[in-house]
This record gives structure tokens, sequence and C-alpha cells, in this order.
């Protein structure tokens, strides 16, 4: 096996450290995205559990006092 030099070496860790940084970065990126969408879907939730409580407080009658079906 032959020995590198020292600037072979350097070269190769400097190509390396930028595959390096190009990776962090991409996976940065992702992650932002990724909490923006759970944000979003956090909202949606909110927004879903509101309007349930609203369609719920909308209901003014209790369903056990309905008679029962006609089959019964």
């Amino acid at each position: 096996m032959s020995t590198l030099s020292l600037e072979q070496r350097l070269t190769e860790l400097e190509v390396r450290l930028t595959f390096i940084d190009d990776t962090v970065n991409g996976l940065a990126s992702v992650e932002t995205e990724q909490a923006l969408r759970i944000l979003a879907l956090e909202q949606m939730i909110r927004d879903l559990r509101q309007e349930l409580a609203s369609v719920r407080g909308g209901q003014s009658h209790d369903p056990h006092s309905e008679p029962p079906p006609p089959h019964y």
C-alpha cells in the first residue's frame, strides 16, 4: 500500500468535510420543514377539537332520551 502525502491526505479530508457539510445542511433543511409541518398539524388538531366541541355543544338533546328505533 502506498503512503499518501500530507497534501493528498489533507485534500481527501477537505473533500470528506465538504460532503459532511452538505449532508448536515440537508438534514437541517429537512428538520426545519418537518418542524413547520408538525406546527401546522398541531394547529389543525386544535381547530378540529374546537369544531367538534361546537358540534357537540350544538346538540341540545340527549341521545339516551330518544325513543328506541321501531325494530325494538
